[in-house]
C-alpha cells in the first residue's frame, strides 16, 4: 500500500464505480489501455487481485471491494481537506508594524494603504522591542532607529518631533509633576528623556509609552509626547517648544527579499507617501 498513489486510488475508484475502462476514459479523459495498464500496476503494487476480467468488462475482487470501501473514506477525508482550504483566505497578506505611537495614525489612515480593490490583506500591529525585520516578524516597519544589521532594506522619511505637554486644565498651574516612561520599557530617546532630565521630579510612571498622553490628559503632569499626536489631543497643550535633541527621522524597513513582492512594494511606497502628506503634522 506504502507503493500505491493517490493518483492511482482515484483512478481504480472511477473503474471500480463506472463498471470498467472505456467509461472510466470517458470520464477521466485516458484511454483505456491507460487505464488498464496502471489498473494492473496497481494491483501488482498492493500484491492484491482487485479486478475479475471479462469480456463483459472489469468486476472487483474481494480485494477490490475492501479497496473501494477504504478508498471511499480517502476521498471523504481529502474533500473535506478541499473544503477547509478553500474556506481560507487565498490573498496574500502584509502585516506592517509600527511605534506604538504610531499605530493609531496607521489604522486611521488604513485607507490610504489598501483599497478594497487590492489583493492583498493587511495586519497592522505594533513594534515590539525584539522585533526582528531579518526573521520576518513583520514585512514592513515604520521605525524611529535606523536598523544597522541584517538583510534590509531601508527609506528614510519623515522627521518626527517632539514636545512637553500638559494638561489645558491645568494651564496656570507651576511646578508640575513629571509622567515618565519606565527605564525597563523605554527605547527612544524621547521616552528616556524626563528620567534622564527630571527623575527626581517624577511622580507618576508608566510601561506603556501610549499611555502617557492619557496620564497628561487626566492631569497626572507633564510628559513628553510626539508633537504629531499632542498637538491633535485639544485636551492637552504643549509646554514650550519642541525639544530639538529629540528630533529624529522615521525609517520605512522591509526584508531585502520580502520588498520585491508586489504587494510589500505597494505597501510600502503607500506608506512613503502618506507619511510624506503629513510630514507637517509630524514636524509639529
Amino acid at each position: 500500500m506504502a507503493d500505491a498513489n493517490w493518483d492511482d486510488l482515484q483512478l481504480f475508484y472511477q473503474v471500480a464505480e463506472q463498471g470498467g475502462l472505456s467509461a472510466a476514459a470517458a470520464g477521466t479523459g485516458l484511454s483505456a489501455p491507460t487505464i488498464g495498464r496502471r489498473m494492473l500496476a496497481l494491483e501488482r503494487a498492493l500484491g492484491r487481485s482487485l479486478f475479475i476480467r471479462s469480456q463483459q468488462g472489469y468486476r472487483l475482487a474481494h480485494d477490490g471491494e475492501i479497496l473501494l470501501e477504504r478508498v471511499r473514506v480517502m476521498r471523504q477525508a481529502a474533500d473535506g481537506i478541499a473544503d477547509w482550504h478553500g474556506a481560507a483566505f487565498a490573498l496574500p497578506l502584509v502585516s506592517i508594524a509600527t511605534e506604538p505611537w504610531l499605530a493609531p495614525f496607521v489604522a486611521e489612515n488604513i485607507a490610504a494603504i489598501r483599497s478594497p480593490s487590492d489583493g492583498f490583506r493587511l495586519c497592522v500591529k505594533t513594534a515590539d522591542a525584539d522585533l526582528d525585520m531579518t526573521f520576518r516578524a513583520a514585512d514592513v516597519a515604520v521605525l524611529g532607529v535606523e536598523p544597522t544589521s541584517g538583510n534590509l532594506a531601508k527609506r528614510r522619511s519623515v522627521i518626527l518631533r517632539s514636545a512637553v505637554y500638559r494638561s489645558r486644565a491645568l494651564a496656570g498651574v507651576a511646578d508640575l509633576p513629571w509622567i515618565s516612561v519606565g527605564t525597563e520599557s523605554a527605547r527612544s530617546a524621547s521616552e528616556r528623556y524626563v528620567f534622564e532630565h527630571h527623575e527626581s521630579q517624577i511622580l507618576t510612571w508608566t510601561g506603556e509609552a501610549r499611555l502617557v498622553e492619557t496620564l497628561v490628559q487626566a492631569g497626572a503632569g507633564r510628559g513628553v509626547l510626539p508633537v504629531f499626536a499632542g498637538d491633535a489631543n485639544p485636551a492637552i497643550e504643549r509646554e514650550g517648544d519642541v525639544i530639538a535633541a529629540l528630533d529624529h527621522p522615521l525609517w520605512i524597513v522591509a526584508n531585502d527579499d520580502d520588498r520585491r513582492r508586489p504587494e510589500v512594494r505597494l505597501v510600502i511606497d503607500r506608506v512613503a507617501e502618506l507619511l510624506t502628506r503629513h510630514a507637517a503634522r509630524f514636524l509639529g
